[in-house]
């Protein structure tokens, strides 16, 4: 006799830039159905960028994270929801301090169904923000990975000022908005 498993969920994968990479990845690292974060560049035109060359502004490439998610446990919608609680969408090419075009907030979509669910979702946003959404929203293009050192930067550097003091806020604001959303 054969034991029978269900089949394995696909895992989907979205892009999402809001602002720093550190941020985002700090707080998609600990959301439940989230399989992998990584964080990397995309929406740029030169290949193979640094990271000194995306902060220099010329390439075009916004910081994002790169989400492996199982939409059985978490959907595209959810996490979209939960992006526009941990960043400012109301603010072009900033999040605070951060200035630049690679700090803009973008969802760079995967299928015609993310483009739809992003375009529901920003819609639905405009009611709760007091100023107008400037989300980005384009096809997904070629995304490279950040540098190693800059992979789950948060959890190894968590008293370096910037993740003190811009990082742990949001992870703190997103575990007391979506503490059901917390991985185990």
């Amino acid at each position: 006799m054969t034991s029978q498993t269900a089949p394995a969920t696909a895992l989907e994968t979205a892009y999402l830039g809001g602002g720093c990479f550190w941020c985002t990845e700090a707080v998609y690292a600990r959301v439940k159905g989230v399989v992998q974060v990584e964080s990397g560049y995309t929406g740029g035109h030169q290949p193979d960028p640094t990271y000194e060359q995306v902060c220099a502004g010329g390439t075009g490439h916004a910081e994002v994270v790169k989400l492996q998610f199982d939409p059985s446990v978490i959907g595209f919608r959810d996490l979209l929801e939960i992006f526009f609680t941990i960043h400012d969408p109301t603010t072009l090419n900033r999040q605070g301090n951060d200035v630049g075009t690679q700090y803009r907030s973008v969802i760079f979509y995967q299928s015609p169904q993310q483009e739809a669910t992003a375009r529901q979702v920003i819609a639905q946003m405009a009611g709760v923000w007091d100023a107008p959404i400037v989300t980005e929203l384009a096809p997904a293009s070629a995304y490279y990975p950040a540098e190693p050192y800059h992979q789950d930067y948060f959890t190894q550097h968590p008293l370096q000022s910037y993740c003190a003091f811009v990082v742990a806020p949001k992870v703190a604001k997103f575990k007391s908005t979506y503490a059901y959303r917390l991985k185990s």
